[in-house]
């Protein structure tokens, strides 16, 4: 079992890591020949493919005509918006907005568990997602105020704010469907129906792309969000989900941007201001609160 527990630690730990590559990784290929458009088809229509070889060698499940059609309506908040609204808004702020605005999505979460499953709230929660929104906001107000790309731009952050906002919702709506079926199953499915939807909006714009002329890095950089980004880490959050307890995954979230700074200023995609600075502590500190009180119903579950 301790294995086990490592195990899942040092998937949660690359899958997050990874995931920060991703905001710098996407920016530069979107300056580099490729649109968002162009970016969210490969995305989706690349996992679909992979997601589908793999159900080959797991165990096969049947899943109801229903249920088939459930996560359809599933993929469109959990995969077509959210990738969408973060690959379309990547476009316009920097990766580190991008980044820090993606460890939100716990606060969010917990909005919609409320509102939508009628989950108890605590004090403790509700002064976290108040001090998360605290540095949400400091983030916007310092994109509005910039005139530089690097330091971020409100259009983009209100995106991956609309990002995060969708697939905390897909988590509300559609929690116990995911529960039933493994994760390959629910991947496979989702990732298909994503690829019906979009593809048929953006199949021209794709297939006009001069990728003779795209740089080598450019390919190499669509690989790996496909690839890794995409696929892979998934497959590595799964493996972490099966043993460590979700306040514990969603602590691991907080990697994303210590990773994608440090890569970003690196590359020199982004420029990082105090401000920025005080802002991830808000979000961070307002996650963390959020994630490891407990609720009335815990508590109840306890006594």
């Amino acid at each position: 079992m301790k294995n086990k527990a490592l195990a899942a630690h040092g998937s949660m730990f690359l899958a997050e890591a990874f995931w920060g590559l991703m905001s710098p990784i996407t920016k530069d290929a979107l300056m580099h020949g490729i649109t968002g458009i162009d970016l969210v088809t490969y995305r989706v229509c690349g996992a679909a493919g992979l997601f589908w070889v793999s159900s080959l060698f797991v165990r096969r499940e049947h899943v109801p005509v229903k249920d088939i059609f459930m996560f359809a309506l599933a993929c469109i908040f959990g995969l077509c918006c959210n990738q969408c609204l973060f690959t379309i808004g990547l476009t316009f702020t920097s990766p580190v907005n991008a980044s820090i605005m993606t460890t939100s999505m716990p606060i969010f979460a917990m909005i919609f568990a409320f509102l939508i499953l009628h989950e108890p709230l605590s004090a403790k929660k509700v002064g976290g997602v108040l001090i998360g929104c605290m540095g949400a906001v400091m983030l916007v107000l310092t994109s509005a105020a910039a005139h530089n790309a690097k330091v971020g731009d409100i259009r983009g952050d209100l995106m991956i704010v609309g990002a995060q906002c969708s697939f905390a919702l897909y988590l509300s709506l559609f929690n116990s469907l995911v529960k039933r079926y493994h994760p390959v199953t629910v991947n496979k499915w989702m990732f298909l129906w994503a690829s019906l939807f979009i593809t048929p909006f953006t199949f021209s714009h794709v297939s006009a792309v001069d990728y003779a002329a795209l740089p080598t890095k450019t390919i190499w950089e669509i690989v790996y969000i496909v690839g890794v980004g995409t696929f892979f880490c998934y497959l590595l959050m799964m493996n972490g989900q099966k043993i460590l307890r979700p306040t514990v995954v969603s602590i691991y979230n907080n990697i994303q941007p210590i990773v994608s700074v440090i890569v970003s200023i690196a590359m020199g995609l982004c420029i990082f201001k105090i401000t920025q600075l005080l802002a991830v502590i808000l979000v961070f500190i307002g996650v963390m609160m959020v994630t490891k009180s407990k609720s009335k119903r815990d508590l109840a579950q306890k006594a």
